[in-house]
């Protein structure tokens, strides 16, 4: 009976750390390609500095997740990447909670780029 109320618990922690919130915008890599130029978007990567430093796109900066991110422009749309959408998503949702209003979430962030951008 415990096994089955951890394995529930479990669950639902997945369950709500992967669910999109409400209010956040999510967009393919493939999409993220059409708006890599537009001033009115701020682009952050909330991976690690080392992650980030191994590769990135040059339009984000790197601002890891752990981070604060008060001092984010409110007037912008805010886009966010990881490696693999999971912490972006977080990221997402921490933004949301300080009131930002424009947000997009990558998915399936850096390795779905990857995967799209060889060769």
């Amino acid at each position: 009976m415990i096994e089955w109320i951890l394995i529930i618990i479990v669950v639902a922690l997945l369950v709500y750390r992967l669910t999109p919130t409400k209010g956040i915008n999510n967009i393919t890599t493939q999409e993220l390609k059409t708006v890599l130029h537009d001033p009115d978007k701020v682009f952050i990567d909330v991976r690690s500095p080392l992650e980030y430093k191994a590769q990135n796109i040059k339009q984000f900066q790197n601002i890891p997740l752990k981070s604060n991110f008060k001092n984010l422009p409110r007037d912008k749309e805010i886009v966010v990447i990881c490696q693999t959408g999971i912490r972006s998503n977080q990221a997402c949702k921490k933004l949301k909670r300080l009131g930002y209003e424009r947000i997009t979430n990558v998915r399936g962030g850096m390795g779905q780029w990857n995967m799209e951008n060889r060769g």
